[in-house]
């Protein structure tokens, strides 16, 4: 079942009457199985201190794996249970252990649970331990905005430019998810601004795509190149054409993007905002001499991207402007 016994399916509820009756009887306080792994990881789940203080005193291993976090330590750190997590570290746990999510700081970082972010530091936790879809805490937290949990793990050497992760490193992660707060902080300790890698290939190109013009400004401020190339848009450029934010392109052309830069599954960022029916921005690309007949792309040129998606003011422009 989806507890896999009795004593799990109570230590989860919280039934602590239940549990002390189960054990009392002889139930094995370690058995393995359903989707909690264990009876502990079940009540650390939930935040059911009593129950979990209860089966450790019955000798239940602290340190079992098993269920969607791996281990009691880390289920307990994502939840924010910091009773839990305390009562754990006292008993033994392996502080950096490593589970499905990585290891429980990254799972208190990406939660937003500073107090505990604290006490796994104090206990020794690895402030650069890698592993999870953010690669690192500090990514993790930089991608959700939490400003005091990155100030914390920079102060406790976490490596500002660390590579990894589905954004690459930090400062891309905050760029994308539109933290300048958090910019600002991982720029003052020596954030590389031009770092590659993730799925943007820079912080530009990923505060580009989100819409988050004050982001783009503080990065072209501390020297981001305007022009840099790769991932999935290409170029910042590219990626505000696409997204349909006007304002951030006029800074990008005012600042030197290319104009005709090549790149992208449209070719160039005057087919990309074709495609997406972004007319103002197909006026400004060509008052900036974007190339109407250009080829490239899924779509060819820009009148045909246009064309595919029925975008008639666009055509319109387009072949005003002498597009063939």
């Amino acid at each position: 079942g989806r507890y896999g016994n009795a004593l799990q399916a109570a230590s989860h509820r919280g039934c602590d009457k239940i549990v002390e009756v189960l054990v009392s009887k002889g139930a094995d306080v370690n058995a393995q199985g359903g989707v909690y792994g264990n009876a502990l990881y079940a009540a650390s789940d939930e935040g059911h201190d009593k129950v979990v203080e209860m089966l450790l005193n019955k000798g239940a291993d602290v340190n079992a794996q098993g269920g969607r976090y791996g281990n009691a330590l880390q289920v307990a750190s994502h939840g924010g249970h910091s009773k839990i997590v305390e009562m754990l570290l006292n008993k033994g746990a392996d502080v950096n252990m490593q589970g499905k999510y990585s290891s429980a700081l990254y799972g208190a970082s990406i939660s937003g649970h500073g107090k505990i972010v604290d006490v796994l530091l104090s206990k020794g936790a690895n402030v650069n331990a890698q592993g999870g879809r953010y690669s690192s805490a500090l990514q993790a937290a930089s991608h959700r905005g939490y400003d005091k949990i990155v100030e914390v793990l920079l102060s406790k050497g976490a490596d500002v430019n660390v590579q990894g992760g589905d954004y690459g490193n930090a400062l891309q992660a905050a760029s994308h998810g539109g933290h300048s707060k958090v910019v600002r902080v991982l720029l003052s300790i020596g954030a590389n601004v031009n770092a590659r890698g993730g799925k943007y290939s820079n912080a530009l190109q990923a505060a580009s795509y989100g819409g988050h013009d004050r982001i783009v400004d503080v990065l072209l401020n501390k020297g981001a190149n305007v022009n840099a190339q790769g991932g999935e848009y290409s170029n910042a450029l590219y990626a505000a054409s696409f997204g349909g934010y006007d304002k951030i392109v006029e800074v990008l052309l005012k600042k030197g993007a290319n104009v005709n830069a090549q790149g992208g599954e449209y070719g160039n960022a005057l087919q990309a905002a074709s495609w997406t029916g972004r007319d103002k921005i197909v006026k400004v690309l060509l008052s900036k001499g974007a190339d109407i007949n250009t080829q490239g792309g899924v779509y060819g040129n820009a009148v045909h991207a246009a064309s595919a998606r029925g975008h008639y003011k666009i055509i319109e422009m387009l072949l005003s402007n002498n597009a063939m």
